[in-house]
This record gives C-alpha cells, sequence and structure tokens, in this order.
C-alpha cells in the first residue's frame, strides 16, 4: 500500500484507522457516481430526441448496407465465372486457461474452514451476532464465486484473525499466515482504483474543470447535429 501508518500504532488502532479510510473512499465514490448520474440524466433529457433519432438512423444505415451487401451476392451469382464458397472458415478460438486443481482446492478449503466457523446457524439465539455472522457469509460466498483466490485468503485471514467478530481461540486458523490487515488493504486499493476511474469518467471531469458546465450541453447539441446531418444524407435513400 501507498500510504503507511505510524509504527506506535497497535493492531487494533491500526484496523480502524485503515477501516476509517476504507469508508472514506467509499463515501467519496458514492458522491462522484451520483454527481455523475445526475449530471448525465439531465444532459439526455435536453437531448432526448436527438440520441432517439441517432440510434434508429443507425439501424436503418446498418440495415441498408447489409441489402446492399446482399444485393451485391446476388448480382455476383448470375455471373459466368461465380463459385459458391465452400463453407465459412473456422476462427480459432483461444481456450480458457486451464483451472489450477491445487488452487481449486485451496478455494474450497478456505471457504470451507470460514463458513463453518461463521455460519448463521450457529449463532440463531444471538440477534446481534447472527446479523453480522450473514454479513459475513454473504460476503465469504461472493468471494469464493468470484474465483479471486488472493482475496478469499485475504479475507479469510481477517475474519480468523478476530477483525469481524471473536471466534474463539478453537476456532483459529492454523495457516493464517498473511498480515493481520491485508484484507483491508486490498480493499482500500480496490476501492482508489474504482474511484480513479469514476473520476476519470469524461462528465465527471467537466463538471469539475468547466467554469459553467452547462456549456457542455451546447457542445453535446453540436455533436448530435453534425452526427444527424450524415446520418440523414446516408440514409436518405431508404
Amino acid at each position: 500500500m501507498s500510504n503507511s501508518y505510524p509504527s506506535n500504532l497497535n493492531n487494533s488502532q491500526e484496523q480502524e484507522a485503515l477501516q476509517v479510510k476504507l469508508d472514506s473512499l467509499a463515501l467519496e465514490l458514492e458522491v462522484v457516481q451520483q454527481k455523475t448520474v445526475s449530471f448525465e440524466s439531465m444532459l439526455r433529457s435536453h437531448l432526448e430526441s436527438s440520441i432517439i433519432e441517432v440510434q434508429e438512423l443507425t439501424v436503418l444505415y446498418k440495415q441498408q448496407k447489409s441489402a446492399k451487401k446482399e444485393k451485391r451476392i446476388t448480382q455476383k451469382k448470375r455471373g459466368k465465372n461465380y463459385r459458391e464458397v465452400a463453407g465459412l472458415q473456422k476462427v480459432p478460438t483461444q481456450d480458457p486457461p486451464p483451472i489450477d486443481p491445487t488452487e481449486q482446492q485451496e478455494k474450497k478449503r478456505l471457504y470451507r474452514e470460514a463458513m463453518f466457523h461463521v455460519h448463521p446457524d450457529k449463532f440463531s439465539m444471538d440477534e446481534d451476532k447472527l446479523d453480522l455472522a450473514t454479513t459475513i457469509t454473504t460476503k465469504v460466498i461472493d468471494i469464493y464465486k468470484s474465483g479471486d483466490l488472493e482475496t478469499l485468503r485475504a479475507y479469510h485471514a481477517h475474519i480468523f484473525h478476530g477483525h469481524e467478530m471473536p471466534l474463539g481461540k478453537s476456532a483459529l486458523s492454523q495457516e493464517i499466515g498473511l498480515p493481520k490487515n491485508r484484507y483491508l488493504e486490498m480493499e482500500i486499493e480496490k476501492m482508489e482504483k474504482r474511484l480513479e476511474e469514476a473520476k476519470n469518467r469524461h462528465t465527471y471531469k467537466v463538471l469539475e474543470t468547466y467554469k459553467n458546465p452547462m456549456t457542455f450541453l451546447e457542445e453535446l447539441k453540436e455533436y448530435y447535429e453534425d452526427r444527424l446531418f450524415k446520418l440523414r444524407k446516408r440514409t436518405r435513400k431508404g
């Protein structure tokens, strides 16, 4: 991780600091996405008729091109030297990467071990822990289904270090191995990447860099006018 924390922080304090940062990033991402969605919705409301016409003319243009192609093929078939194509050439496809049986076995082990110790059925008489256990198991299932061994291993260690709920000494995994806060560090890295992508969206950059973001609407209108002019010209025979 790019950001480091003072070495005099104990694990609990470091975990709390990481969680605060993760929550802060998540909140910032939500704000950025909400601003972007709101701005884009407003733009679409002003350009709705142009957007629809562009879509309709684009479909018509593709249909006309397809019809012309079929017409040329029909004309070629009438020629004396025309020869029917024997068949379509098979395009080689890239096989999916083989599944590593050792990796798959490790994922199953981590998944089963985590589910065994935090399954909601074990906390049916404790409502507070029941809700937390449900949240944890949902997260475990999502990570397992994604097939991300590194994340599953980090979250497994996160659980068995007692970060989510106290499990007791008897439940400690023999192979925690990873740094105690690796899962939170990974989640922060992912959140930072998502935030960067959200801020790099063009409409958000407009909001942040244009003195008056509404001038971007005029730019879009010019773009759609030019696009419609070309599409109308291409499809006028249709």
